[in-house]
């Protein structure tokens, strides 16, 4: 057979929204919980959507076609919604749709079912070009739908789909059931439909062959939502990955169980959930508290009983409050949110909420009382508190420190859910703000944050972290407008409508103009490594710099997780060492988690990792008084790390480094890992050194896509330098998007 064309890179670029964006899409079957919160977005092109039996794949391309009731969600085609249009109506937007196991008539010939899509429509798609592209059909024109082969019906099904001259092409299963000689046959129909048609496609496939020829990117459903979309590429390559969200060769392991709690508590408590009464106790009892295998025994009467949890159902609550998520605003809508308690701060946050408004932005309030009682806000507290694991009973509590730390989850958990927020703004005292800044963290970097707080005068690393929060000292309590509150609170609510106002300015003038973001790390001891990579990066990439002293690292991921940066050089990894051995400027044990939760390809080194900071001389701990220390100016005194301390450091950084399902590149520069570590320098520990590296090769585990790569090298040589740099561009390419070829 004919060896098959490589699928085209990069995407058709479209100006304005994008063919299919569904969010926050809820689907019910009864009391079954089918779609949850589903996030999926198609630019253009064709994107797979794989995944078991049972997780929602059909449901999604029904409630899309409108064939099943929404609860919640939206789902726009091009910018429109179609959230309560007719299957008929939706059709006619221009989408068609190729059902799973065809639905075609046994009684109709193939030519009575084309003529009955066909009759009257005009477009590029006919009747007669049908027959031209598909010849086998014309052949059979006169056979009934139950005369046909799987792969005829399967054909005139996608040229049914077809004479509605669609923009989209919704297609669940397509080679469910065929013969390998056909399903290659359906994926050359496919591409030729992507590629040449210029139609864009949704494939729906439990075959990860199929999805990976045919898509550039592969969506995974797991229990009812998408976990994760991945290049198609490294899906086909990461056979493992494939084993533990999709059950390819052997039993899986379900992500979703394992995040619900374990085996039998996920399926339990949905039944727990339904059946339980309001402010009801109920016990749960696990049939197997342990992941069961072939040879396991039944488990002791004991041991259900002593693992049984107990479960209280929701208290006062409204009873529309579980079920109530409601869109924050309509599609293409940007609004304002200005979150605080309206119970205790109402008339602070409508008189910040009537400038707002009165500037002409769109503006909700965002209600965070804790006692559930109806306030008249936009955004009502029992909506908000619906979002929280255990519904509104995890924050409507007599206990003020847990309501205040349930209600801080579940606005942090709504808000990550939402979409069109172009500034949020906030006021309080210490709850209040201890409730709104981990929600303002969740937004991108760049979206206005404001917070108003009677504690802002001190530090605020706390609330700040590694996001932009502007933090305004309220001078007098937050609790009634008096001369200095109505001053206060109203340089806050004009200086969010300048930055609203001048973001949504700036943007068209900057969409296209820059360089792709990318981010390094440095520390004083790697300057040297850091500005030869920027340099040789400079002309294509706008290189971004962040200063490894712990909150930088935290920055630098934040922007990872907010996808503001395409790529990553973490040259300088000391943070690690700070945390584990103590010093002034740890990481979080974070620290690389965004490159996992992203899959972002990830070029690092073990910049750095021989000192540990602390302050001023005399601050050093007793204990490390008789280390090696290094006085690096009257503030900062460095610790040269030991071989035990690099161990540990390189077992952590390994385990980190295992968990990232992207390419990996990790450079080990045996000629030191600063320039306080080149021979000759005070820290130059060849031993420790290479403890790390022994430490590091023995815990990664090496594949085609995660590599360690050990150079001859001190990390300021530029030979380091520019081996880094083409391992960049290996995986990133010069950073300029590419056009998809329009032939094959």
């Amino acid at each position: 057979m004919a060896e098959r064309p490589p699928r085209p890179t990069g995407e058709r670029l479209r100006i304005g929204s994008p063919t299919l964006d569904v969010r926050g899409l809820n689907v019910y079957y009864g009391a079954s919980h089918a779609l949850q919160g589903v996030d999926l977005v198609l630019d253009s092109g064709i994107i797979a959507v794989v995944g078991r039996n049972g997780m929602g794949k059909t449901t999604l391309c029904k409630a899309i076609m409108g064939m099943v009731p929404v609860s919640s969600g939206s789902i726009t085609f091009m910018g429109e919604q179609l959230v309560g249009k007719t299957p008929s109506q939706i059709a006619q937007l221009g989408i068609g749709y190729v059902p799973q196991g065809r639905r075609l008539w046994r009684s109709l010939t193939v030519d009575e079912h084309l003529r009955m899509v066909g009759a009257g429509k005009r477009g590029a798609w006919t009747i007669d070009r049908v027959y031209a592209t598909f010849p086998r059909l014309a052949e059979r024109k006169g056979n009934g739908g139950g005369q046909l082969s799987g792969g005829e019906q399967q054909m005139l099904a996608i040229a049914r789909a077809l004479l509605v001259n669609p923009k989209l092409l919704v297609m669940d299963e397509p080679t469910e059931g065929l013969a390998p000689v056909i399903v290659n046959l359906v994926e050359d129909i496919l591409l030729r439909i992507g590629e040449e048609e210029g139609i864009d496609v949704l494939v729906i496939e439990q075959n990860i062959g199929v999805a990976t020829t045919v898509a550039e990117r592969v969506g995974i459903m797991v229990n009812g939502r998408v976990n994760r979309i991945i290049e198609s590429g490294q899906l086909a390559a990461d056979r493992d990955l494939q084993q533990r969200l999709l059950g390819v060769g052997r039993h899986s392991e379900d992500d979703g169980l394992r995040q619900a709690g374990g085996p039998g508590e996920a399926a339990a408590a949905p039944a727990a959930a339904a059946a339980s009464a309001p402010g009801g106790v109920q016990k749960i009892y696990m049939s197997n508290p342990v992941l069961p295998t072939r040879w396991s025994r039944p488990a002791p009467v004991h041991q259900i009983i002593q693992s049984a949890r107990t479960v209280t159902g929701p208290a006062a609550a409204p009873q529309g409050a579980r079920a109530e998520l409601r869109a924050l605003a309509s599609p293409g809508e940007q609004v304002v949110i200005v979150a605080g308690t309206l119970d205790t701060k109402a008339a602070e946050l409508r008189f910040i909420r009537d400038i707002i408004r009165d500037a002409g932005l769109a503006v909700r309030i965002a209600d965070l009382s804790t006692t559930g009682r109806h306030s008249g806000a936009e955004i009502p507290s029992h909506q908000i508190a619906a979002f929280h694991p255990r519904g509104a009973s995890g924050v409507f509590s007599s206990d003020r420190g847990e309501a205040v730390a349930g209600m801080r989850l579940a606005f942090e958990r709504w808000i990550t859910r939402q979409s069109g927020i172009v500034g949020i703004i906030g006021a309080g005292g210490s709850g209040g703000t201890a409730m709104v800044a981990p929600a303002m963290r969740v937004l991108p970097i760049g979206v206005p944050k404001i917070l108003v707080s009677t504690i802002a005068s001190g530090d605020v690393g706390a609330y700040v972290g590694p996001s932009d929060i502007m933090m305004m000292h309220s001078v007098a309590d937050v609790q009634g407008l008096n001369s200095i509150t109505r001053q206060v609170l109203a340089n806050a609510a004009n200086a969010l409508v300048g930055m609203v106002r001048a973001r949504r300015d700036a943007a068209p003038a900057a969409a296209g103009d820059g360089l792709p973001a990318i981010a390094l790390t440095m520390f004083g001891v790697t300057t040297t490594c850091v500005r030869q990579i920027a340099a040789a990066l400079e002309k294509d990439f706008d290189c971004l710099v962040f200063h490894a002293t712990g909150i930088g690292g935290q920055s630098m991921e934040k922007l990872v997780d907010s996808r503001l940066v395409q790529g990553v050089i973490d040259v300088t990894t000391t943070e690690v060492c700070d945390m584990l051995v103590g010093g002034i400027f740890p990481a979080t044990d974070d620290r690389l988690g965004a490159f996992a939760r992203t899959r972002m390809p990830y070029v690092g080194s073990c910049g750095a990792l021989d000192m540990v900071n602390f302050g001023a001389f005399e601050t050093v701990p007793e204990k490390f008084r008789g280390r090696n220390l290094y006085r690096h100016n009257p503030q900062i005194t460095l610790m040269r790390t030991t071989a035990e301390e690099n161990t540990a450091m390189g077992r952590w950084i390994g385990e980190r480094l295992n968990r990232m399902e992207g390419p990996v590149r990790f450079f080990l520069p045996t000629g030191g890992v600063s320039a306080l570590d080149a021979p000759g320098q005070p820290f130059h520990d060849p031993a420790a050194d290479a403890a790390l590296f022994r430490a590091l090769e023995a815990t990664v585990r090496q594949t085609a896509t995660r590599q360690l790569i050990r150079l001859p090298l001190n990390i300021n040589d530029p030979g380091f330098a520019a081996e880094m740099v083409k391992a960049f561009r290996a995986l990133h390419g010069d950073g300029r998007p590419q056009r998809r070829a329009r032939g094959r």
